[in-house]
């Protein structure tokens, strides 16, 4: 369980996040209609950060799921466990979300084992329905419970994607990188980084991206502009700064990092 991080936003100002269309109004017509949401797109493009804001703006507890390759359903639905010299059933992220009507998300939800697709088949429909075999209960969801997961369209495979029937049991949108005066200012404002300098390093991205399924699997996301911006604000070389954070964190190719180089070397000199 120790992959499963749990997270309340009730109380909070919603963390930042930036609209680039109509995606709040999608998500919170989804939650009052007790439907299902897919979101697409890839990696650090702001999905996480979107639902951390939704959730709290909604007012409702958030568990989120970072979902991989030894994820179950008992992970997500719970287990007994020895507490105390005794033995007790003990929730699951995805049964405190039905139990207490919060948000459950599920990050990359293609990369957990197919049982766990099973467990939300039952949710994701017009039953709204959990079913724990080992306790023998049926919980049905409140209206305030929704179920959210997201994945990355670039990596999936043939091994790995989700069944067009389960697909169909969400309604889904897509995200992207921002456009790059929208990034701009979302880099500017999470860094502190002046705007004019964040500029550059959005303009240095959209080269970097250009490259994606070519020499680099994927391409430079939002959340790397904001840390490589994070440490110039804090006084590091734009140089050093640029190669810890946009060139070591995309490949190990000794060749495409030289290319890399090279780029922000024109554009910073």
């Amino acid at each position: 369980m120790s992959h499963i991080a749990s997270l309340s936003e009730l109380g909070r100002e919603p963390p930042f996040y930036q609209p680039v269309g109509n995606e709040r109004a999608l998500f919170e017509q989804a939650y009052r209609q007790r439907l299902p949401l897919l979101l697409k797109g890839p990696t650090g493009c702001g999905k996480t950060r979107f639902v951390s804001h939704m959730a709290a703006r909604l007012g409702r507890p958030l568990y989120t799921v970072s979902c991989h390759d030894d994820l179950t359903a008992a992970d997500l639905t719970g287990r007994y466990l020895l507490q105390g010299g005794e033995t007790r059933w003990v929730d699951g992220p995805l049964t405190r979300a039905v139990r207490e009507g919060g948000i459950c998300y599920l990050d990359e939800v293609v990369e957990a084992r197919k049982d766990v697709t099973v467990v939300l088949h039952p949710l994701t429909d017009d039953r709204r329905l959990l079913p724990l075999e080992r306790t023998g209960e049926l919980i049905e969801a409140p209206d305030d419970f929704m179920l959210v997961v997201s994945y990355n369209p670039g990596y999936q495979h043939i091994l790995k994607s989700l069944k067009p029937s389960t697909r169909q049991r969400f309604v889904a949108m897509s995200f992207d990188f921002p456009p790059p005066d929208i990034e701009c200012g979302i880099v500017a404002r999470e860094s502190g980084l002046a705007f004019d300098r964040c500029a550059a390093l959005v303009n240095l991205a959209t080269r970097l991206r250009a490259l994606k399924g070519q020499d680099l699997e994927e391409g430079v996301s939002t959340r790397l502009l904001v840390y490589c911006a994070t440490l110039i604000q804090a006084g590091m070389p734009i140089l050093e700064a640029t190669r810890a954070t946009l060139v070591e964190p995309l490949t190990d190719d000794l060749d495409v990092q030289e290319g890399l180089l090279e780029a922000i070397n024109a554009t910073f000199g």
